[in-house]
């Protein structure tokens, strides 16, 4: 009874081992950044965790996105000191979202703002449904 119970454990501890593998290689692993203050080296902080992480487990598995809210929208107009930063992140494939709270607290337009930014309604309401949906949270 006992080596029945063994194998059958030991089958199924092998198949979910299997099933855990086909998943992890045939989905992206996903990651949420947050930045949420007007520090240069803090932003320059995070890209660089950012490319890290796609080096480290190959870009093509992995979807990163950036979401700065607060004092961090600053670092994302296009004026911003890590503007060439910025635009090479998305050209990485990273998606850099900018608050549009912030936006409207801080009279920021589209127009003052790095053109590879996208705009999400709430920076922190978009960190909880990535964390929701199963994103990494990632906050240098």
């Amino acid at each position: 009874m006992c080596k029945i119970f063994a194998f059958v454990l030991i089958s199924f501890m092998m198949f979910a081992t299997v099933q855990a593998a086909e998943t992890t290689r045939d989905s992206k692993i996903k990651v949420v950044v947050q930045v949420s203050d007007e520090d240069p080296r803090k932003w320059n902080q995070a890209l660089g965790n950012i490319k890290n992480i796609q080096r480290d487990l190959d870009a093509s598995h992995v979807e990163i996105e950036l979401v700065a809210f607060g004092p961090g929208v600053a670092m994302l107009k296009a004026d911003a000191s890590t503007a060439a930063r910025v635009s090479e992140a998305k050209a990485d494939g990273v998606i850099l979202n900018a608050c549009q709270n912030t936006m409207a607290a801080m009279k920021l337009t589209p127009d003052d703002m790095n053109p590879v930014v996208t705009y999400v309604p709430s920076g922190a309401g978009e960190i909880v449904k990535k964390q929701h949906a199963g994103y990494t949270y990632l906050r240098p």
